[in-house]
């Protein structure tokens, strides 16, 4: 079988799938912590593997940019590849100024200025959070690999260079950690289907100080959200 985005075949991709954004660090994934990983979609670019992981099975996909394209990639892998559990991996802007470079934040809300909510008609404002069970084992995995985990409400935003001013100063008030552009599409597709989503981010940038990343540190060198996330699709592997 296949769906207009993805040409894999039924069973091709395991019970968990690990999203990032770009498809070169799906690749790198694959070739770095994947044994016998088989590429199973390359429509469009947006590579998919699937092998294992200290003998568990995990597939690891690219999900492209922005709200639409990860709405349209996990609503596909949760509909017709009876995935699971989607764990986003990917980069983010830190809002909170206690946030360093590197350090890893997991979306336990994904507040969103995006409009895709509307096509539930909802009388009210939807929260989008990560599924517990996700989160809970990232928790636990992180502490098992050293790794401080920052946990809280991140904001999926529509606009990369965003008009407004005083923006970044608003949501911050709200307590949101830092911004990235999946998410909020990833927990809603997740729960209108009955399926776990969690949002794995590290600090790619701090736009309040100018400091950054490469895009090749992006790609090849957020390894311990990597590890969080592979652990963590061991744990899911126990769940029912």
């Amino acid at each position: 079988m296949s769906t207009p985005h993805i040409s894999a075949e039924k069973g091709d991709f395991a019970k968990t799938v690990l999203m990032p954004g770009d498809p070169l660090r799906a690749k790198f994934i694959a070739e770095t912590f994947l044994q016998d990983a088989v590429l199973v979609n390359n429509v469009r670019g947006i590579q998919g593997y699937t092998g294992t992981y200290k003998g568990t099975r995990v597939s690891v996909m690219a999900s492209g940019m922005g709200i639409p394209s990860m709405g349209i990639y996990s609503y596909e892998l949760f509909s017709f590849y009876d995935v699971e559990n989607i764990i986003r991996i990917g980069s983010a802007g830190a809002f909170n100024d206690k946030l360093q470079l590197r350090d890893i934040v997991a979306g336990m809300g994904a507040s969103t200025t995006s409009n895709f909510g509307a096509q539930y008609e909802i009388s009210g404002t939807l929260c989008n959070l990560a599924d517990y069970d996700l989160l809970s084992a990232a928790v636990t995995s992180a502490k098992e690999l050293g790794q401080d985990l920052k946990v809280g409400n991140v904001l999926s935003s529509d606009t990369f260079y965003d008009d407004r001013p005083d923006n970044m100063k608003n949501w911050t008030k709200m307590g949101i950690l830092c911004v990235e552009m999946e998410a909020a599409a990833l927990y809603m597709n997740a729960a209108r289907l009955g399926k776990r989503a969690l949002a794995l981010l590290t600090i790619s940038d701090k736009p309040l100080t100018g400091e950054e990343t490469t895009a090749e540190e992006r790609q090849t060198t957020f390894t311990q959200m990597m590890e969080i996330a592979l652990e963590t699709a061991i744990k899911m592997e126990q769940q029912p």
